[in-house]
């Protein structure tokens, strides 16, 4: 507990196993503690990257329709995927949380000055945004065409944009042509990033969508549903779906939300500025 119950953080910790791969269990009786206040989830790990502090109220109501295991934890891995981290919950699914790295979440709401604005955003929006976190980390960028004129560059500095996807996906080109944004490792015409932006169509759509990807093209294992935080329940609800846990998506897509991204792009162009100069 931090202050007069300024914050409460409940901290994890995790060595790290074979593969890469950390474990964490959270004791259902100790996140009781943590409802109704401004609380945090802290996972540390032995490798000394930057600890990640997540609001808990991000994820009560995922915690609230799983069950703990047996010995009444719940099971976490933090996953780091190529170049993101994500947090993997037991039964839910994948969840990207670069948005939470550093003590910057939690310095924001022990200043009342400072606390996060509401997000509102607009489909393409996020689409800038998601194209300017990719640009940033050196990957070309694939926008559908019709979504090109509709981009916001107030948003971010404005990168030329890929106009295909690359030839080695001809059996999914129809579909990869119409997701939101498709991040491409331009040398080795490989696609290391798929997301689609829920802005007002259903998450349903999207998984459907990355589920015709994955099946055909079983190598590809960055897909992102991005929306708003009041979706996030309903991803993992559609996401226990038989047939997603049959084709294995359930063990590759995340969720991302747009707060998440805002930050996430803020810190990549921060990072970027200060090694300019």
């Amino acid at each position: 507990m931090l202050g007069a119950d300024a914050a409460r953080v409940y901290i994890r910790y995790s060595k790290v196993h074979a593969h890469g791969r950390t474990f964490f269990g959270l004791r259902d009786v100790d996140l009781r503690q943590l409802e109704g206040h401004n609380a945090f989830l802290c996972f540390l790990v032995d490798d000394g990257s930057a600890p990640l502090f997540v609001p808990y109220a991000d994820f009560e109501e995922i915690f609230r329709h799983t069950e703990p295991a047996k010995d009444g934890q719940y099971k976490l891995q933090l996953i780091s995927q190529g170049d993101a981290r994500e947090l993997y919950i037991a039964r839910q699914g994948r969840f990207n949380v670069e948005g939470y790295v550093g003590y910057e979440t939690l310095a924001r709401t022990l200043n009342a000055t400072r606390l996060r604005e509401a997000v509102d955003l607009t489909h393409s929006q996020v689409q800038t945004l998601l194209g300017g976190i990719g640009r940033a980390k050196g990957y070309e960028v694939f926008v559908p065409a019709n979504d090109v004129g509709k981009l916001d560059w107030s948003l971010t500095e404005q990168f030329a944009l890929r106009r295909n996807i690359p030839a080695g996906f001809k059996s999914v080109q129809d579909i990869l042509s119409e997701i939101d944004i498709v991040w491409i490792a331009g040398g080795r015409e490989a696609i290391t990033g798929l997301f689609e932006v829920e802005h007002s169509t259903p998450v349903y759509s999207g998984l459907l969508r990355f589920n015709d990807v994955l099946l055909a093209e079983p190598n590809l294992t960055r897909f992102s549903i991005v929306s708003n935080d009041t979706r996030r329940a309903v991803f993992a609800r559609q996401l226990s779906r038989p047939t997603f846990r049959k084709s294995g998506l359930s063990e590759v897509v995340s969720f991302l939300e747009y707060a998440n991204v805002v930050d996430w792009h803020a810190r990549l162009i921060k990072g970027a500025k200060n090694e300019r100069g």
